[in-house]
């Protein structure tokens, strides 16, 4: 039981890992892939590990230690579903552009539309075309190599109205700026270049330019 204590010690100081990856410490360790099947099923019933996704994995100390580190819950976001970015609601409120609060963390991602509910927090990727799929950049995170990218304040506000109307169906171009305040964000403390950006993106999706 040695090898089982020493393969969850190494998995204690990593941000994540996958199935693969256990079966390369196991090979270290000497322990053949079918023990370390045994040693998952066996760390997840003692809630010792949790599950992002299926073969995507965090240890439960890292987590616990983590938890309250919004670069880390980001940085997640992006290895959960690759490619994608931290978008909509969960970079405005990391921009302090809204007051609402926000239950989870939305992301876009080029890919099928798909949520991730697990107990490191639940995970929205929203599908949108590979040629919106733009402005955004990685961020330096706070802790060790908590790197995450994340849309422009501009490009968060475009992909929160984009989704909210389905793609801005039935919409007139005047009538975004009543659909910002509707959605109670203070459009004037975003910084005026992107202000401008984010008007410019507007006017590109409604000229189909």
């Amino acid at each position: 039981m040695k090898s089982k204590q020493n393969l969850l010690d190494q998995l204690k100081g990593m941000p994540h890992f996958s199935k693969d990856s256990l079966y390369q410490l196991g090979k270290q360790l000497g322990l053949a892939d079918a023990t370390v099947n045994t040693y998952v099923s066996r760390f997840l019933r003692h809630k010792e590990i949790i599950q992002l996704k299926r073969g995507l994995y965090v240890a439960t100390d890292f987590f616990s230690k983590n938890r309250s580190n919004l670069s880390y819950s980001f940085y997640l976001a992006n290895i959960i579903r690759t490619p994608s970015y931290v978008s909509s609601w969960s970079a405005l409120q990391f921009y302090n552009l809204t007051t609402e609060a926000i239950h989870g963390i939305t992301c876009v991602t080029p890919k099928v539309t798909r949520t991730y509910r697990t107990k490191a927090g639940n995970f929205s990727y929203q599908s949108i075309k590979q040629d919106l799929f733009s402005d955004f950049s990685l961020m330096r995170g706070k802790g060790p190599s908590f790197d995450f990218f994340i849309a422009s304040p501009a490009k968060a506000l475009f992909d929160l109205l984009y989704f909210k109307t389905s793609q801005f169906r039935s919409v007139r171009i005047k009538d975004t700026k009543a659909l910002v305040e509707e959605l109670r964000i203070d459009i004037n403390e975003m910084d005026k270049k992107e202000r401008s950006r984010f008007y410019a993106w507007i006017e590109k999706y409604f000229h189909g330019e």
